[in-house]
C-alpha cells in the first residue's frame, strides 16, 4: 500500500471539491477547499518528499472558459516534478503526447474510452498504441447503481453499462499499467470509504490500483489496508492537512508504512 498525492485543478486553482457535484454548466462544483498556492507549489512539495505516482487532475472540460488556465497550472506542476506525476482530465490521442513531453509519467484516461454507456474499443486501441501500455492509466471511477459498481464518465456525470468487477479489471489491465478508481459517491465528502469497493479491488493483483474517496481518518487507512489486503494504494484529498483537513501528511505516511496487525 502506497500513498499517492493529488493535485486537483478547477477553474485555474488547486481545489478539493465534492466529486458528485461537478457540472460542466457554469463550471460549477461544491468546494471544500481552495488553495492559496499554485499547482507547481504542491508538485515541488511532493518532489522534495519523494512522493511519486501522484495525480494531477484537470476538472474543467476542454473548451470551457477556465480550461486554458487549468491546463496551464497542470503543465507547471508536471514541469516542477518531471516523471513524478500522472495527469488526467480530457486526455485523448491529440493531447496525450503533449502531457508526456511536458513531464507526465503517465496519462490517465476515462471519457475518451468510455462514452454513452459503451466501450470505445477503437479509441482504447489507438490510445494504447499512441502512449504504450507503460504510460497509460485507466480511470475506472464508479458509482453504485442497482447493487453494481458501474463506471462513470464525463466528470462523473454519466453512467456507462460497464460493471467494475474482476472480469473487467482483467480485460482493461491488458491495455494499461495502473488503475485509478474514485468511489464517486463518497468522493470529497470525508465520511468514510466504500469498503465493499476496496474489497473488490483488493482481490485484483495484476497491476497497481489506487483508491480515492471518503478517507477522513487514520482508521479509514487501516480499514482500507485490511480490505485491500495491502495491495490497494490510496490518495487523500479534503481530509489531508495540505488541503485544510485534519490528517497530517507525516502521520498518513507513518500509518501506511506501519505493518498490518
Amino acid at each position: 500500500m502506497r500513498f499517492r498525492p493529488c493535485i486537483d485543478i478547477h477553474n485555474g486553482k488547486v481545489k478539493q471539491i465534492v466529486g458528485s457535484s461537478l457540472r460542466d454548466q457554469g463550471d460549477f462544483a461544491v468546494e471544500n477547499f481552495t488553495a492559496g498556492q499554485d499547482a507547481a507549489f504542491y508538485a515541488g512539495l511532493y518532489r522534495d518528499q519523494g512522493l511519486a505516482g501522484g495525480h494531477v487532475i484537470l476538472l474543467n472540460r476542454e473548451g470551457s472558459a477556465y480550461f486554458e488556465e487549468t491546463r496551464r497550472q497542470a503543465l507547471q506542476a508536471l514541469r516542477a516534478y518531471p516523471r513524478g506525476l500522472q495527469v488526467g482530465g480530457g486526455i485523448h490521442t491529440e493531447n496525450a503526447a503533449l502531457y508526456l513531453e511536458a513531464g507526465a509519467s503517465h496519462v490517465i484516461v476515462t471519457s475518451y474510452v468510455f462514452q454513452n454507456g459503451r466501450i470505445e474499443y477503437d479509441h482504447l486501441e489507438t490510445l494504447y498504441r499512441e502512449t504504450g501500455k507503460e504510460h497509460l492509466v485507466l480511470d475506472l471511477s464508479c458509482r453504485k447503481k442497482d447493487g453494481r459498481y458501474l463506471i462513470v464518465t464525463d466528470r462523473w456525470q454519466k453512467y456507462t453499462d460497464v460493471e467494475l468487477n474482476q472480469k473487467s479489471l482483467e480485460f482493461f489491465s491488458g491495455y494499461c499499467s495502473e488503475f485509478l478508481i474514485h468511489a464517486v459517491d463518497v468522493e470529497g465528502k470525508a465520511e468514510g470509504i466504500e469498503t465493499e469497493l476496496a474489497e473488490l479491488l483488493g482481490q485484483f493483483e495484476r497491476i497497481p490500483v489506487t483508491y480515492a474517496g471518503g478517507v477522513h481518518c487514520y482508521e479509514d487507512l487501516r480499514i482500507l489496508k485490511k480490505a485491500g489486503h495491502g495491495r490497494v494504494d490510496v490518495t487523500i484529498g479534503s481530509a489531508l492537512d495540505l488541503f485544510g483537513g485534519t490528517m497530517k501528511l507525516a502521520d498518513v505516511l507513518r500509518e501506511i508504512s506501519a505493518p498490518s496487525l
